[in-house]
């Protein structure tokens, strides 16, 4: 295909969001049948580019002879397109019957629309210069998402979240300027691309960078002590969350830092060293760390967003192991935790919306009433535990097979790491599943008092409290179809990473 189709393909949910405030639909119906549409457009046209990727690149905008905004498909980037043009049309389904209760509901689809758009280019970017500069616009894109309900808790996760990552973004910045003086190009090159002519003496001053610039970008990807930020933005409206949470900005924060390790700095420039061991030591402790505060959390989602930032340090645990193995684990475990986990928010959504409940104590005895949901729960539980058979498993066993193949001492404590973090999250999950179902059903839950939930419209009557609409549970019955075909047929997932991670020295 002509790689003019890249830019297509980040422009046109971008152009098509910014038209949604302004196009006269007839009815609710319309504008969903107008956003679903531009959406599946878009992941047609990126599954055509997968399946015919474009050799050549494709520049938007040139900021001199070598300081462009240019586009190209590699394998990394296809992994990332592929994640995103799977489940943004699921995710979009999804919101449609989420949202009917809430006002704004254009310019929350705007803003979700053109996340679409701008996460794609960080996908498809070329050099680090491009990636930094959608990884910025993927920042104010989504605090507007954020901020949608403009409650009090809102506009202060709103402020949290925009004030962590302008932060880690002037730390990266620094990275992009280094890579920009001491690369032989700024292009995304595997096995890096710094000159060590240039180099020279500079070599722990390069090292300090690095560590400057992953720290920046891992950032979204919630690492401590960085992470208090995800948590905090659980008040946004649930299909803000689960794409906050899955798929959008903490994939890309891993994503930036798999760029920064494997195509620009390069693993035989950093591994074994004192920076190596630098990255692992906060990754690590993040791991327990995360499942920690995920088993005291009461309240759902942010139960669920404690368990997001541990299993995001699995992916940078991967990235940091250095090796062509840590990049097939971290590249395994980002797609499985994407599923798994934009699962269970929805299915934390779908109770909020349908029940009212907001807390872990107010579940019980709610599985009886609503089956399904709590069913698809407790799947994607299993499978975030590492339960075989499912897609958990696939993701945390090459994280472990690559650890015991470093030579890093860290490497074993990470195993450890894993071990505690598997145990904890069997408790903190099925705790909620066991409630539901086996816990009966306590009169204060059902009295008139039940708090209003902080991200939908409706305050339900409690005789009508049961599963959601098949717009809510379609994309739940796919993701639960996924994980099993990962966690059971895994290999073809593995060979094509194992292929891009070849290209690594």
């Amino acid at each position: 295909m002509s790689p003019i189709f890249l830019a297509v393909a980040v422009l046109l949910p971008i152009c098509g969001g910014a038209l949604i405030p302004v196009l006269p639909f007839g009815s609710r119906k319309q504008m969903m049948l107008y956003i679903e549409g531009v959406v599946l457009l878009t992941s047609a046209l990126a599954i055509l580019l997968l399946l015919n990727r474009p050799a050549e690149h494709f520049v938007l905008f040139r900021f001199t002879s070598n300081i462009t905004l240019s586009f190209r498909l590699d394998g990394l980037g296809s992994v990332f397109t592929a994640l995103i043009s799977v489940l943004w049309p699921l995710a979009t389904l999804y919101a449609f019957e989420y949202m009917k209760h809430e006002e704004h509901e254009k310019f929350f689809f705007l803003f979700y629309t053109v996340t679409y758009g701008i996460t794609m280019g960080i996908a498809f970017a070329e050099d680090m210069v491009t990636m930094y500069c959608f990884y910025e616009m993927l920042t104010l894109v989504t605090v507007p998402l954020v901020l949608h309900t403009l409650t009090r808790e809102a506009v202060l996760a709103g402020r949290t979240y925009l004030y962590y990552s302008l932060g880690g973004a002037a730390f990266a910045f620094i990275g992009v300027i280094f890579i920009l003086v001491y690369g032989t190009s700024p292009d995304f090159v595997a096995g890096g691309v710094l000159d060590l002519e240039k180099i020279g003496n500079r070599t722990n001053l390069l090292l300090l960078i690095y560590v400057f610039c992953f720290f920046g970008f891992s950032v979204k990807a919630a690492m401590f002590p960085f992470s208090g930020w995800l948590p905090k933005a659980g008040v946004a409206p649930t299909p803000v969350t689960a794409l906050l949470h899955a798929v959008a900005v903490v994939k890309a924060g891993a994503f930036a830092t798999m760029r920064v390790t494997y195509y620009s700095f390069g693993t035989e420039f950093l591994r074994g060293t004192w920076a190596q061991t630098v990255v692992l030591i906060p990754v690590i402790f993040t791991i327990v760390y995360g499942c920690s505060r995920a088993l005291k959390e009461t309240h759902l989602k942010r139960r669920l967003a404690w368990s997001t930032v541990s299993n995001l340090s699995y992916i940078l645990f991967g990235v940091a192991l250095m090796s062509p193995l840590g990049l097939v684990g971290a590249l395994t475990h980002m797609i499985c935790h994407a599923v798994i986990k934009i699962c269970s928010f929805f299915c934390a959504g779908a109770v909020i919306c349908q029940s009212g409940r907001e807390y872990i104590y107010q579940l019980d005895g709610l599985g009886k009433k609503m089956p399904k949901t709590f069913a698809v729960f407790t799947v994607s539980g299993l499978a975030l535990m590492g339960v075989p058979g499912l897609a958990g498993f696939v993701g945390k066993w090459n994280l472990v097979k690559a650890a015991l193949d470093s030579t890093h001492p860290l490497a074993v404590v990470g195993v450890i790491a894993l071990m505690i973090s598997a145990l904890l999250t069997a408790i903190y999950m099925l705790t909620i599943s066991v409630r539901a179902f086996v816990q009966p059903e306590k009169a204060s839950a059902k009295s008139a008092e039940q708090p209003k939930p902080v991200d939908c419209g409706k305050v339900p009557i409690e005789e009508e409290v049961k599963d959601p609409g098949w717009m809510m549970l379609l994309p739940l019955v796919l993701f639960v179809a996924a994980m099993f075909v990962i966690g059971l047929h895994p290999q073809p997932l593995i060979d094509v990473f194992t292929q891009i991670a070849s290209a690594i020295q």
